[in-house]
């Protein structure tokens, strides 16, 4: 076991001859055994023994030692002030951390200092500004099986997802009988942590995802069933299953653990479950009082949605996409879609936008009212502008009042709230008149929150201090006790101010001053050689070097009577400041519904914004009908996808020029063989095709000068080469695992990116598998499908099957050099320039001259080769025709093999089985 976490085995040893403070941080560690402690000690968190020696290493901070009457402990310790930082690091190094606060005064005490665990933070459940990354969401999960009780299995087998940000409040569920699903999901949303139920599939998180144990008991039907109660009137209309209840209940359970601030004993009874049968309805009422007080008010909303109500993307497609990061790793941390289209105003628009393209949406009237608000806001430039402007003054609602509600926020929250709301007036003046319903809906939603607003403004001070107990932060005139408070504070330093001038008087000693230090309180200063003036009246309160100090008995009933008032004061202000701050938590909804509101009218002036920039069209969206013809499998799935003049929204940004092109496929046409040589733009025309088609299900405009489409399920990926070395695949391998699940879950209405399929093993090999997998999208699965290759022999699919088609993008060459014109046409192209391009990009001249010569020599040895570069590929194509498929070495297959390969009944192998025919087949020949 890492010695940072537990109970230290040293104290462990001599527990109850401990002192009363080790013994109290023994105790917590004990019961957060999967956490480091951070132990509050005056202004500094401590931690011992091995916590202690692995934090000084971790935080590069001093190691010293702790000696009671037990022996000497190491010690290591960061101040209160400046935690975050060295928090994050321990975070970042796969620890999650309790801090354990001073709960009481230490003058309140007549022992040791109470401490209590206030909050557990983890990487999931972060809500300090300082500790969150980004403005993006940071998800903790939860699955959950729903024969996954702790008491006994039910007839609910499928498989639940939970996702809540903390932070904002934001609560997401799902389930599905597929784990593929669920795992897709999980991508989709990309939590930082996950807490498990039983016999949940651990393996569907990624490395970077912290997987946390958690209670079994918190997995129980029942008394998930009743977590999820006290937050939402009935589950079981709310969520669709048992599978559902459970991780929705053990989400909540663990957030209100990671909260903190329970009392010894409540979190096991609440989470065990199973009471004494014999107990009272006292009892009963007390845990129920008990889980109360640890629910968290600003959870609000569960939105319980079904994966198939958007299009899905995969974690394949995610990252071939660059929705949200950039394949390259040199690249711009910009050159993603969303780093594109994001120009949004506050955190909370740019929270929708990303949400919106991490599920884009399937019905098209949903669609369309997204893009009746961009448009009609991209014709209006100056209230595009002017509503820009004024959200720029918008603070995360979200996170202010998840703060408010959890008693964390400062009174510089509340003003910052304030200002919020001061400019949503001005935003719903901006929006009147607006004729979209979306536009007219977002107008009604800005509710102005008038009496939050004025409470705000009337009790809290424009410029208020960082902390709340030392005063300051309530405004003059809200409170008449505490008017009262200061008016006899400020009273009785006037009369301090006037002491000074009475006194020099009295005293004829032209020095003499009057001060006040937190030790000794006031005092009246003389100098050593004017010691003889002093008064008899005067009594000595300190000695220094060069002067005596000294009180009278009425500056020390004045003392009394100003500390006195300071003191109440500001015990007053800090009481007002919480009912104030507990007024406004109650209006928590209301807030969420502003914000939410705010954030969707942000993005989409980000959308339409980028829009009138980069001359982005408004698609055309089509209702999804009948195929007409066509022989896949879904007769009810019409796609079509009709591009004019389509750019690549990232490329075009990140490059000085772009070549447009069109895109067309329909019913009878939706099969594209793409050909062309490496850099003339055939993985970025298909990529662009992809990301027109999920920007115009985001709701945006996109970069074409026209676009009819019809919304797609699903897109598939498989673009690039990747290997998994850590999981021992290779890159072949890992191609094939990714061909598996487009053969498996693609359908018609599905759109698919294949590229370079089968380049991770021999020519012939790859040659087969290729034709075999378009054959099977073509035949059976009856995806649109835009297939990229060099095989150009493949380029006969195009005559072999109905609605397939050839690309090709052309090039030149000019002083024998290759000139790349990115311009797709239709038909085959005529070679793949590989040398030309070899020597475009900067390989050694001998290389290249002997690869020519290599050509030139497979060229001679075959009289149908013997022509130019350019019709090489070109020729091969028509030989194989006559001959049968050419193998790895430039032979002829012999003709038993090749009649064994026309007899493969390859639409009912799995693509296993048919790289177990191919082996068999190679060693044929092999042999």
């Amino acid at each position: 076991m890492d010695p940072a976490l537990g109970p230290p085995e040293k104290m462990a040893e001599r527990h109850d001859e401990l002192t009363p403070m080790m013994r109290q941080y023994h105790d917590l560690c004990a019961r957060y055994d999967d956490a480091i402690v951070l132990f509050q000690v005056g202004d500094f968190y401590e931690t011992f023994c091995g916590a202690a020696e692995r934090t000084a290493r971790l935080l590069e901070i001093a190691l010293t030692s702790r000696e009671d009457s037990t022996g000497e402990y190491p010690m290591a310790g960061i101040p209160i002030d400046n935690a975050e930082s060295y928090i994050q690091t321990l975070l970042e190094s796969g620890y999650r951390v309790a801090v354990a606060d001073q709960v009481e005064e230490p003058g309140e005490s007549s022992g040791v200092v109470e401490r209590a665990v206030t909050r557990v933070i983890t990487p999931g459940t972060l809500t300090e500004d300082e500790l969150l990354a980004s403005d993006d969401n940071n998800f903790v999960a939860a699955v959950a099986r729903g024969n996954g009780s702790a008491t006994g299995p039910d007839d609910d087998s499928g498989l639940a997802l939970a996702l809540l940000d903390v932070s904002t409040g934001d609560f997401l569920a799902t389930s599905s009988t597929s784990s593929e699903a669920i795992a897709d999901e999980v991508s989709r949303f990309d939590p930082s942590e996950a807490v498990l139920g039983p016999d949940a599939p651990p393996d569907l998180f990624p490395e970077r995802c912290m997987v946390t144990p958690f209670e079994a008991a918190a997995f129980d039907r029942d008394h998930a069933g009743e977590t999820v109660s006290r937050y939402f009137r009935n589950p079981d209309a709310l969520l669709a299953s048992d599978a559902e209840i459970r991780a929705c209940g053990a989400l909540l359970s663990y957030a209100e653990y990671v909260r903190g601030g329970e009392h010894e004993g409540e979190r096991d009874a609440t989470l065990d479950g199973d009471c004494d049968e014999t107990e009272t309805d006292g009892d009963r009422d007390e845990l129920e009082t008990d889980s109360d007080g640890a629910r968290l008010e600003y959870i609000t909303h569960l939105t319980r949605y079904d994966p198939r109500e958007y299009l899905l993307l995969d974690a394949v497609a995610l990252r071939s996409l660059e929705l949200f990061e950039p394949r390259a790793v040199t690249g711009s941390e910009d050159a993603t879609l969303v780093g594109v289209l994001d120009e949004t105003a506050c955190a909370l628009g740019g929270r929708k936008l990303r949400d919106w393209i991490r599920r884009p949406l399937l019905e098209p009237a949903r669609i369309e009212s997204r893009l009746d608000a961009v448009e009609e806001l991209t014709a209006g430039v100056q209230r595009r502008e002017e509503l820009h402007d004024l959200l720029r003054d918008v603070y995360d609602l979200e996170r202010l009042i998840g703060r408010i509600s959890r008693e964390r926020a400062n009174a510089r929250d509340l003003r910052s709230l304030r200002e919020t709301l001061a400019v949503v007036p001005d935003i719903r003046d901006r929006l009147s008149g607006v004729e979209c319903e979306r536009l007219r809906e977002l107008h009604a939603d800005l509710d102005p929150l008038v009496d939050v607003r004025e409470l705000i403004e009337g009790a809290i001070v424009t410029d208020p201090p960082i902390e709340i107990t030392e005063g300051g932060i309530i405004a003059e005139g809200y409170d008449d006790d505490l008017d009262a408070l200061r008016t006899t504070a400020r009273d009785g330093k006037r009369w301090i101010d006037d002491l000074k001038e009475r006194e020099r008087e009295r005293t004829g000693v032209g020095s003499l001053k009057v001060g006040y230090n937190s030790v000794h309180g006031y005092y009246i200063e003389v100098t050593n050689p004017n010691l003889e003036a002093v008064p008899d009246d005067y009594e000595r309160r300190q000695t220094l070097k060069n002067s005596e100090r000294f009180v009278t008995p009425e500056l020390k009933a004045r003392e009394d009577e100003i500390v006195g008032a300071e003191e109440r004061a500001d015990e007053r202000e800090y009481e007002l400041f919480c009912d104030v701050r507990r007024d406004i938590a109650e209006e928590v909804e209301r807030v969420q519904g502003l914000a939410e509101a705010l954030a969707t009218l942000d993005a989409l002036v980000s959308l339409a914004t980028v829009a009138a920039q980069y001359d982005y069209c408004r698609p055309e969206m089509l209702e999804r009908g009948g195929r007409s013809g066509g022989s896949g499998p879904d007769g009810d799935a019409s796609l079509e996808i009709d591009i004019e003049g389509g750019r690549h929204p990232v490329v075009e940004r990140t490059q000085e020029s772009f070549v447009p092109n069109d895109a067309r496929l329909t019913d009878d046409r939706r099969l594209a063989v793409i050909t062309g040589p490496n850099m003339s733009g055939k993985s970025t025309y298909m990529r662009q095709v992809a990301q027109i088609v999920l920007l115009a299900q985001v709701g945006s405009f996109v970069p074409a000068r026209s676009a009819r489409l019809t919304p797609v399920d699903r897109i598939f990926t498989r673009v690039g080469a990747s290997d998994d070395i850590a999981g021992g695949r290779s890159t072949f391998m890992v191609e094939m695992d990714e061909l598996a699940t487009i053969l498996r879950e693609a359908d018609g209405r599905s759109l698919v990116l294949l590229d370079e399929v089968g380049r991770g093993t021999s020519t012939a090999d790859g040659l087969a598998i290729a034709r075999a997998i378009i054959e099977h999208i073509h035949d059976q699965v009856g995806a649109t499908t835009l297939f990229a290759t060099h095989h150009h022999p493949l380029t006969e699919l195009a005559d072999d099957l109905e609605t397939a088609f050839t690309l090709h993008f052309e090039v030149g060459q000019e002083d024998e050099e290759v000139v790349f014109h990115h311009e797709v046409v239709p038909g085959a192209a005529t070679g793949s320039y590989g040398v030309e391009v070899a020597t475009a990009a900067g390989v050694p001249e001998p290389v290249v001259e002997r690869s020519r010569e290599l050509v030139d020599g497979a060229a001679g040895d075959d009289p149908s080769r013997g022509d130019t570069a350019g019709e090489r590929d070109a020729n091969v194509t028509d030989d194989s025709a006559v001959t049968g498929p050419a193998t790895a070495d430039g032979g002829d297959i012999p003709t038993d093999v090749a009649a064994e390969l026309r007899t493969l009944d390859l639409a009912h192998l799995t693509p296993v089985e048919a790289l177990t025919e191919l082996d068999r087949l190679k060693r044929l020949l092999e042999e």
